[in-house]
């Protein structure tokens, strides 16, 4: 098992590197598997965007390089332990002349952990539509989340200021500490990779390992205006959140580690669950890609 111990707290995008370092293993239930290690967090349980992007990545090494993928939809199925190997079972399930679809499993401690079904598309030529992005608000205007913190203390402050491999700035300000902007149900966070990201060999490579990385860091945020709209902060007393299940869906290429505005809202909240919206939009404008996440939400006594 890799260490748990936090790292040292500089800015850098090896953490993601690391998260989607895959190794092929021998299968023992489908077609193809591979093995990859869960990053260090300053909490019980790992971080759920280890698992989607992993998961994604996995799914990717199974198809021609022909084909991206355009939609992925997962469960988030037992606690993940930090630092150690998940096992991702992948199973082809088709392969016709425009679509591939994929089945992934996670296992650890030889019990599942999480499930996700991934769609592959071969690139076409087709009318466009999208909505107007909401930007108003630059990120060269908004402080990062180190000058945000920078007279807190402890992992937790440590961690979201440069442990998270990626530059996050929040619209109209964050939740780490306090509810900044008020209790709304809508947020934006401008997103960037610490570290230009590598290129691969070729166009299809590039392409999925940026969006192998939006799908890794949409998870940080995702939830938090289902906390925002509650007046909760990632650091209120007693809360408790997990990831249930998750959707993404990649509508056009972009890379992040460029700035990508991420438009979130919630839309309900029941029963200590909640449903957000994500949208994932370049400078230019682009529609780059869209989430919808439900989370467990309990709030302390």
């Amino acid at each position: 098992m890799a260490s748990t111990q936090a790292p040292v707290t500089m800015p850098t995008s090896e953490t993601f590197l690391r998260a989607i370092d895959l190794t092929p293993v021998p299968a023992e239930i489908c077609d193809e598997a591979y093995e990859a290690s869960t990053q260090y967090v300053p909490w019980p349980k790992s971080y759920g965007g280890d698992m989607v992007a992993q998961s994604a990545a996995a799914m990717m090494r199974s198809v021609e390089a022909d084909r991206t993928m355009h939609s992925m939809h997962s469960y988030f199925m037992r606690p993940v332990d930090i630092g150690a190997t998940v096992r991702y079972e992948v199973e082809r399930l088709r392969d016709g002349r425009g679509y591939s679809t994929r089945a992934v499993r996670g296992y650890q401690n030889g019990k599942a952990v999480f499930t996700a079904m991934g769609s592959f598309h071969a690139r076409e030529s087709g009318y466009e539509y999208q909505p107007d992005s909401p930007a108003d608000i630059q990120p060269d205007a908004l402080q990062s989340a180190a000058e945000v913190l920078i007279n807190a203390d402890g992992p937790a402050a440590d961690y979201w200021s440069t442990g998270r491999s990626f530059d996050m700035r929040h619209v109209p300000g964050p939740v780490y500490l306090d509810v900044e902007g008020g209790a709304q149900a809508h947020q934006a966070v401008w997103v960037k990779a610490f570290d230009r990201l590598p290129d691969g060999e070729d166009e299809c490579s590039t392409t999925d390992l940026h969006r192998a990385a939006l799908a890794y860091v949409c998870d940080y945020t995702i939830l938090e205006p289902l906390l925002r709209v509650q007046d909760l902060s990632w650091s209120s007393t007693g809360l408790v959140t997990a990831s249930l299940d998750h959707s993404m869906w990649f509508h056009r290429d972009g890379r992040a580690d460029e700035w990508v505005l991420y438009a979130q809202e919630a839309l309900s909240a029941q029963n200590n669950r909640g449903l957000a919206l994500g949208r994932f939009f370049d400078r230019q404008g682009r529609l780059l890609a869209t989430v919808a996440q439900e989370g467990m939400i309990r709030p302390g006594s």
